[in-house]
């Protein structure tokens, strides 16, 4: 199976090969489970990442899925929900591609291209890091997406994106889109999983920067008004 965003041309299966860029192909450095690239293409930069399995299961199978069709793969679903959120105008990279190929038996292994954000860094590694307003905007985007029904199912530090004043979420594998309001069971569990990940990824930042920089993003989170009185209340 192979999906092309109709903006880009001749993007063949080819494309998903790191050895087919040679030297234009740089790996991740950051997150990615070794599987990520950086991609200089005659189309602009991108992100070629390969989807692997994570913790005991890796030792087994680290590529290979069960396949029980193609628009269930991993690729597919994810190309499908960044599409959707990119024409809603949030900010998610532009999806390039998407490609998922049978293996052995009932498995297949899938990939996906999307658009690099220039000059973006993850939010661990910005200098600006105990900047209070920085740390606003990212809690207004987070209730931008929770507001449009994305349940990101791994929100870390290192899927926030900070590329100037802009703040971009990334890394939607597995996610989905679920009714509900802010302040409901699975947006506090997403924001749950932050904090946790805020204070394993922010070593250097003292307990009181860091408790003082959360109750900066909830107060952006918050910037955007609750459905009723209570509906957007955060609890940790």
């Amino acid at each position: 199976m192979l999906v092309v965003n109709p903006a880009y041309k001749a993007i063949t299966e080819d494309w998903f090969d790191p050895e087919h860029w040679g030297r234009n192909a740089r790996p991740v450095s950051t997150g990615g489970r070794g599987s990520a690239w950086f991609v200089d293409s005659d189309q602009g930069g991108m992100v070629l990442r390969h989807y692997r399995r994570g913790g005991m299961i890796a030792r087994f199978s680290d590529r290979s899925y069960v396949f029980t069709g193609w628009r269930r793969t991993r690729s597919w679903r994810e190309y499908q929900l960044l599409s959707h959120l990119y024409s809603q105008g949030l900010p998610v990279p532009e999806p390039v591609a998407a490609c998922s190929e049978r293996a052995r038996g009932l498995w297949y292994h899938a990939a996906i291209l999307i658009r690099r954000i220039e000059g973006a860094v993850p939010l661990p590694e910005v200098t600006n890091l105990t900047d209070e307003a920085l740390w606003r905007e990212v809690g207004v985007m987070i209730r931008r997406f929770h507001d449009a029904g994305l349940d990101h199912v791994d929100l870390n530090c290192d899927n926030i994106l900070v590329a100037g004043k802009n703040v971009y979420l990334i890394d939607l594998d597995r996610c989905r889109l679920r009714p509900g309001t802010a302040g409901g069971r699975w947006q506090r569990a997403n924001l749950q999983r932050l904090w946790r990940s805020v204070v394993k990824r922010m070593p250097k930042v003292t307990e009181t920067q860091r408790d003082s920089l959360w109750k900066s993003l909830v107060v952006g989170y918050h910037k955007r008004p609750p459905a009723g009185p209570e509906s957007g209340k955060i609890v940790l």
